[in-house]
């Protein structure tokens, strides 16, 4: 088994982004985005975090949570939102042999991209990037019209006006 090197900062902030096993035509997550929610709830439940942004694409989703003090598990957390959402689902996806024999479904990329928030910037940027993405990926024209986003509770705060990056965009990573 691989050992990948995370960096892991009890009650930190963390930018993650997990992927579909199939990216192209496939819009389970937000087919099911009922399913994705309550997996999410029933999680935070037992290993409470707290978002600061999250978007939900068709085949991916980025977030920016951040953990409890003194814990640094966020791959339990990405582990169970990705089984609970996987068992709520009818089994109807063709299987590899290499998932068969691990008793897999073939929903969920197995590995999931994680980055440690740094510092203030480094979040700005990040929760930017979480909003900005359905326009980068081209599914909406406006930040304000993509349903599946922590966008609408930034506009409801205050925190972020409904037409923010309107015509902006730059809003890369980099």
């Amino acid at each position: 088994m691989s050992n990948y090197r995370r960096s892991k900062v009890g009650g930190a902030t963390y930018f993650l982004t997990i992927n579909a096993l199939e990216r192209h035509d496939n819009d389970v997550l937000v087919r099911h985005i009922e399913a994705l929610r309550e997996a999410v709830r029933v999680v935070k439940t037992k290993y409470p975090f707290i978002i600061h942004a999250w978007v939900v694409l068709p085949e991916h989703m980025h977030c920016v949570i951040e953990l409890p003090v003194g814990d640094c598990d966020f791959s339990t957390r990405v582990r169970l939102i990705k089984l609970i959402f996987s068992k709520s689902l009818p089994k109807v996806e063709e299987l590899s042999v290499s998932r068969q024999r691990r008793h897999e479904r073939g929903i969920w990329q197995r590995r999931f991209w994680e980055h440690l928030i740094r510092d203030e910037s480094d979040f700005e940027r990040h929760v930017d990037y979480v909003h900005f993405n359905p326009v980068k990926h081209g599914w909406v024209a406006c930040v304000k019209d993509w349903p599946h986003s922590t966008f609408h509770r930034f506009v409801a705060q205050g925190i972020l006006p409904c037409d923010w990056a309107g015509d902006d965009v730059g809003l890369a990573l980099d």
